[in-house]
C-alpha cells in the first residue's frame, strides 16, 4: 500500500515543485479522514495542489468557486416545485461529491460558509426538515487567502476547528520557480488516479490500526492540557484537537512506513493541526504558538 502513496507523492511533486513535506502533510490529512485547509497568498499553487490531490484519490469531486454573492443553495442544492407531480423535489448541489474543492472559501459571507458546517462534521446536509447523506468518503479541501486581503471574511472558530489541518505552501525555491516559469513537466492533466474503487477506504482503515502507545497518548494529552492550564493561549485545545492529533500522527507514521507512532510524529504534525485552533488570527505565518507549546511540554523517552 505504501508504494501507492509514494507514487502519489511523486505525481503531485511534478505539479507542485519543492514542497514534498506539504504534499505529505496533505495526504496524511486525508488518510486521517480529515478536511484540509490550504492558506497562502494568491498564485502560490493552492488550487493546483487541491486539484492534484482530488485527481490522485480517484474520487468524484467538484470545484466550487466561493464569491461574495454565492448562496448556501448554490452549494447544498434547492427544492424546486414540479408542476407535473404538484410537489417539491430536491435537486442536489455540488456538495454531493466525495471531494469538494472549496476555492477561496473565505471570499464568501458567513451565511454561505456555514453551509459546510453540518456536512464537514456529520457527513450529511439538512434541507426542509429532511437529511441527506453525503457520499463516502467525503472531504473538503479548501483554499483560503490571508484575512487582511480585500474582500475576505474570516472563518469562524467553529468552522476552522472542523479542518483537521491547515498548511501553507510558501514561496518556491529559485530552482523550483525556474521550473515553474519554463513549465517543465508542470501539467496537472498528466496526473492519473492511483487508487482502485474502495482502495482509499482500505488505506484509511489501515491507518486506524497504527499503534498509539501509552507514552505517546500521554504526550498528546500533556500538550492539550498545557494549552488549557497555561492561561496564555487564546483558544485552548479541545478534545476534537486531541483526536485530530492522534489521527494525523497515525497517518504520518503510516506514510513513513511504520506501524507505530513516535513523539517525533507528534511534533512534525503538531503545528499544522493546532495552530489554527490556538489562534484563529495567526494568518499564514502559522506555528509560533504551537512551537512554543511544544517547547514547554516534556517529551517522553
Amino acid at each position: 500500500m505504501n508504494s501507492i502513496i509514494n507514487s502519489v507523492l511523486i505525481d503531485i511533486s511534478t505539479v507542485i515543485f519543492g514542497k514534498e513535506k506539504q504534499i505529505k502533510l496533505a495526504i496524511s490529512c486525508l488518510l486521517a479522514e480529515g478536511h484540509l485547509l490550504i492558506e497562502d497568498l494568491p498564485g502560490m499553487g493552492k488550487t493546483s495542489l487541491s486539484h492534484a490531490l482530488a485527481i490522485s484519490l480517484g474520487l468524484s469531486y467538484q470545484r466550487i468557486q466561493f464569491t461574495s454573492d454565492l448562496l448556501p443553495s448554490d452549494i447544498i442544492g434547492t427544492s424546486i416545485f414540479d408542476i407535473k407531480t404538484q410537489a417539491f423535489s430536491f435537486h442536489k448541489g455540488p456538495i454531493f461529491s466525495q471531494v469538494i474543492l472549496a476555492d477561496e472559501i473565505n471570499r464568501a459571507g458567513p451565511k454561505t460558509q456555514s453551509a459546510l458546517l453540518e456536512a464537514m462534521e456529520e457527513n450529511q446536509v439538512s434541507v426542509d426538515a429532511h437529511s441527506y447523506l453525503l457520499p463516502q468518503p467525503f472531504f473538503v479541501i479548501a483554499t483560503q487567502n490571508p484575512i487582511h486581503q480585500v474582500g475576505t471574511y474570516p472563518l469562524p472558530e467553529s468552522q476552522l476547528d472542523r479542518f483537521l489541518m491547515r498548511i501553507t505552501l510558501g514561496y518556491p525555491s529559485i530552482e523550483a520557480e525556474k521550473k515553474i516559469i519554463l513549465g517543465i513537466d508542470n501539467n496537472i492533466k498528466k496526473i492519473q488516479s492511483r487508487f482502485k474503487p474502495n482502495q482509499f477506504n482500505q488505506l484509511q482503515n489501515l491507518v486506524k490500526k497504527i499503534k498509539l502507545s501509552e507514552p505517546v497518548l500521554d504526550y498528546i494529552l500533556s500538550l492539550v492540557n498545557h494549552s488549557r492550564l497555561a492561561g496564555r493561549y487564546p483558544m485552548p485545545l479541545s478534545p476534537r484537537a486531541s483526536i485530530a492529533l492522534s489521527r494525523a500522527a497515525q497517518a504520518w507514521a503510516f506514510i513513513s512506513g511504520r506501524d507505530y507512532v513516535t513523539p517525533d510524529d507528534i511534533q512534525t504534525i503538531f503545528p499544522c493541526v493546532v495552530e489554527h485552533r490556538l489562534n484563529v488570527n495567526s494568518g499564514i505565518n502559522q506555528g509560533d504558538l504551537a512551537l512554543e507549546l511544544l517547547k514547554e511540554v516534556k517529551v517522553p523517552v
